[in-house]
């Protein structure tokens, strides 16, 4: 088995970890901390103009063709970054949707778009007081005439003001999976929304829809499919997320270390005594066995590979790795690491945040569970 990556994901690495440190340091990710928009424009266009807003989308659409590995190994430097920008809302979630159901007018429309930048499209999925399931979305797609009436309100939804069509879930009738898909413009008359503050301190909106009004043609894929089409986008993107989330833990460890090797008690550094020795060998294995888990499950999906267990594992893991690990650094750095002027807190507050969205521990857990007792070899 060979874990070695390629010169030229290595390339792309090395090329990621530069734009981000160029664009995005760490200075940048403090000041957008609660801003309305919620990323940077010029690092932005230097994503659009590297060709990463369209790494996994096909040529003819104006991406780069690449695998799922290759954007893990993106996904693991913008973690590393604590990079805030739309790239997996709107390059990883809403294009792997279109790329799935979308017809020929919506692809030719908007994927192009989206892989130059021009275009910003996010999901509006999760519901007040209602779960992750196909039974959690109960926003109203009424039918009305050649279109429909949308009704109901959806909260989290990422960069929603910079957004130029929201990717919404809607039921269209009683059964569990009545569900479709519809690209909803944010301008369209009925729609409010209001910013909310998170414990990451991103960017997020909770958007009420009231008799919006859409045509039929703004349905993605046909009637009923809009669960399974999402079911499967989220099987990809959580793969992602878990390589994000190796990737801040692996840079929290590095700011961890360095502090400990300098920081002096009793005339010796941190590092020297057993306790906090340990601490970080233990969390050092625990990243390194995230790690090669989410390489495992991007690989596999790039081999076509079924990755129904292994995405939700993958998540699963290195999430609960992410918030562990972070805790303890911030142990490590005792009263240091809960002030705001120590980066150690940046990375603890959006481990727990990356832990409760896109499909939280319970969720993740229940799907795990049913790949194992559907296929216990």
């Amino acid at each position: 088995m060979d874990l070695d990556f390629t010169e030229e994901q290595q390339m792309l690495r090395d090329t990621v970890r530069g734009v981000c440190a160029r664009h995005v340091p760490i200075e940048a990710v403090r000041t957008l901390e609660d801003d309305p928009t919620g990323y940077a424009e010029d690092f932005w266009k230097q994503l659009a103009e590297l060709g990463l807003l369209g790494l996994t989308l096909p040529e003819e659409y104006g991406g780069s063709a690449l695998t799922a590995l290759e954007c893990a190994i993106a996904y693991e430097e913008f973690g590393r970054a604590l990079v805030p920008s739309p790239h997996f809302v709107s390059a990883v979630m809403s294009a792997g949707v279109l790329m799935s159901a979308g017809n020929d007018e919506q692809k030719q429309e908007w994927l192009p778009k989206i892989a130059t930048g021009d275009a910003i499209l996010t999901p509006a999925w999760l519901e007040p007081d209602c779960g992750y399931g196909p039974a959690g979305v109960q926003l109203t797609a009424a039918s009305d005439g050649d279109g429909y009436k949308l009704t109901g309100t959806k909260r989290h939804v990422q960069f929603a003001s910079a957004a130029t069509q929201l990717l919404v879930l809607a039921r269209t009738g009683q059964n569990e999976h009545d569900v479709d898909l519809f690209l909803v413009d944010p301008r369209s008359a009925g729609i409010e929304m209001t910013q909310q503050f998170s414990l990451a301190a991103d960017t997020q909106y909770k958007v009420t829809f009231e008799n919006v009004s859409v045509p039929a043609s703004a349905r993605i894929g046909a009637a009923g499919t809009g669960w399974a089409t999402w079911n499967e986008a989220m099987h990809d993107g959580i793969i992602m997320l878990a390589a994000q989330a190796v990737g801040g833990a692996a840079r929290a460890m590095e700011i961890t270390v360095q502090y400990a090797m300098e920081r002096e008690q009793f005339n010796k550094p941190l590092g020297a005594f057993q306790a906090i020795a340990h601490y970080l060998a233990d969390n050092q294995t625990v990243v390194d066995g995230g790690t090669t888990l989410v390489h495992e499950a991007a690989w596999a999906r790039s081999a076509g590979k079924p990755v129904n267990r292994l995405a939700p594992m993958a998540k699963l893991f290195a999430c609960k790795t992410y918030r562990d690990v972070t805790a303890n650094c911030v142990q490590v750095h005792g009263g240091y690491g809960f002030t705001i002027e120590y980066d150690i807190q940046l990375y603890f507050r959006r481990a727990k945040q990356l832990q409760l969205s896109w499909w939280d521990t319970r969720y993740l857990e229940e799907l795990v569970a049913g790949a194992v007792l559907d296929s216990p070899s």
